[in-house]
């Protein structure tokens, strides 16, 4: 039996998957359910005696003391972590709370559960910490890949955030004795990837015939992973690995971005021959780098080969092939994860650069839909668009209102409607982020004024209040909230 951490995102949901079909033993899945974390993932073990699922935070002790002792685990394997490098970028206390205060209160209290167990239980006990590629930092296009004893040199928030995480937990191994083994693997790839991701992200926007964006020249190279073979790295390291090790789990597979997003094109159009678009990759579009964007990342993997006998099963070929096809396949579940937090993601990342670089989104920004205008950055703006369609929505249906109708709401309901976009624009037009969060505070007013107004229509008989109109207003209203909480928590550098 074995208790897992995030066990519902994109690896964490496919390494239990994995485990059930693999090794038959129960799993307690301990998961925060947070914008990546989708019980769709595991909606097929569903009634499954093997598998238990515990909502929570890793730094909650208390739950995490409790599991343990109900469960009596065998190992934990911890795959918790906020992991997107655009996302620490934006707000990196997220990743310190949850990669190293969760990390080092889970260690806690593992430590403690371990004190408790009996032979031959204890030494048979193990924690497994899986990490990244990404805290050894960057190489050029000559340097050796990375190994195990390569020194750490992270680059971002994130990767900070995950070698001090890995540091953790070998200095509990050291003083405590606690049987810890690591495993950093390169970039995973495959089924139930959330769609922020460069490979999910091609394929949905390649396929909705929207713009594919590419960092910089796209020449940055990764060693790409498929979920499965990473999957059956961590088992290979979790029977066989030596306490207080480290393994390197790669893919052998080093692509430039630009291959990857010409590969999946090619995929698609061969995949696709109906769809409205020719030659997907006519679709790309180079946009401004990220900043600190790591130049390439490799995996020696010789560690884990010749002491666990693990090696990849698929070539990037096949891998990518089965990923493109699972995503074509599966549109209850892309649709599903497509909503929400993930589209408050986007307008956040959008907004992002201008943050970074100390300019309002008019100030030449290329984020969030290439090949836009300089003075059109907000068009790339979910709530953006979506207020667009609200205000065009609203004057069709206030056309069947009466024409001496009480309050002159025609009149007022159309103003309140033309006002929420033309404040988003305005806003992204200010130079700084306090100006831009002021406008929105407008959106925001002129929203709720909507929403009453079409209430009181409602009340007097003009629209029935199950009008869909209603839901496009608070689905604009709460992409307003997400942007403003974001533009006022993040300061730009100096």
């Amino acid at each position: 039996m074995i208790l897992v951490t995030g066990g519902a995102g994109f690896i964490g949901a496919n390494f239990v998957l994995d485990w059930l079909a693999s090794e038959g033993s129960l799993v307690v899945n301990l998961d925060k359910l947070t914008y990546a974390g989708n019980p769709a993932n595991l909606a097929s073990l569903k009634g499954d005696s093997r598998y238990v699922f515990a909502q929570g935070d890793i730094s909650d002790r208390k739950l995490v003391a409790g599991l343990l002792q109900k469960h009596q685990p065998q190992a934990i394997v911890h795959f918790a972590a906020e992991s997107h490098v655009d996302r620490s970028i934006l707000g990196p206390g997220e990743f310190v709370q949850t990669n190293v205060v969760g990390t080092f209160s889970l260690l806690e209290e593992a430590r403690a559960y371990w004190g408790t167990l009996a032979e031959p239980a204890k030494t048979r006990f193990r924690f497994l910490h899986v990490s990244t590629d990404e805290v050894y930092g960057s190489l050029s296009s000559t340097d050796p890949a990375f190994s195990e004893t390569t020194p750490y040199a992270p680059n971002s928030p994130y990767a900070a955030s995950k070698a001090a995480s890995d540091h953790l937990v070998r200095a509990y191994h050291h003083t405590y004795g606690l049987p810890v083994i690591t495993t950093n693997c390169s970039n995973n790839y495959g089924p139930l990837q959330f769609p922020e991701k460069l490979i999910p992200l091609m394929i949905l926007n390649a396929l909705n015939g929207k713009p594919l964006p590419v960092y910089g020249d796209g020449k940055n190279v990764r060693d790409w992973l498929y979920v499965g073979d990473h999957c059956a790295g961590i088992r290979a390291a979790l029977a066989k690995g030596r306490p207080g090790e480290t393994y390197n789990i790669g893919g052998n597979s080093e692509k430039t971005n630009l291959e990857v997003v010409h590969a999946v094109c090619t995929i698609l159009d061969e995949l696709c021959p109906n769809s409205l678009i020719t030659h997907h990759s006519s679709l790309i579009t180079y946009v401004k780098d990220r900043p600190g964007h790591d130049r390439r990342y490799a995996i020696n993997a010789t560690k884990i080969h010749q002491e666990l006998g693990w090696e990849p099963q698929e070539r990037f070929e096949t891998g990518l092939r089965k990923t493109v096809e699972w995503y074509l396949s599966h549109h209850e579940w892309v649709d599903s994860v497509q909503t929400g937090e993930y589209r408050k993601w986007v307008d956040s990342i959008y907004i992002m650069w201008c943050l970074v670089s100390g300019v309002g989104l008019l100030g030449g920004f290329r984020g969030g839909e290439p090949g836009i205008p300089a003075g059109r950055a907000h068009h790339g703006l979910e709530a953006w668009k979506l207020s667009r369609k609200l205000a065009t929505d609203v004057y069709t249906l206030t056309k069947t209102f009466p024409k001496e109708e009480m309050f002159g709401l025609t009149a007022q309901i159309r103003r309140c409607a033309v006002s929420i976009p033309s404040n988003i624009a305005e806003g992204a037009a200010r130079s700084g982020s306090k100006e831009f969060a002021q406008f929105l505070s407008i959106a925001r007013g002129s929203a709720s004024e909507l929403e009453t107004q079409l209430l009181i229509a409602a009340d007097l008989g003009y629209i029935n209040e199950s009008a869909p109109v209603f839901a496009l207003v608070d689905r604009v209203s709460r992409l307003l909230t997400g942007l403003h909480k974001t533009i006022r928590s993040q300061k730009p550098p100096p």
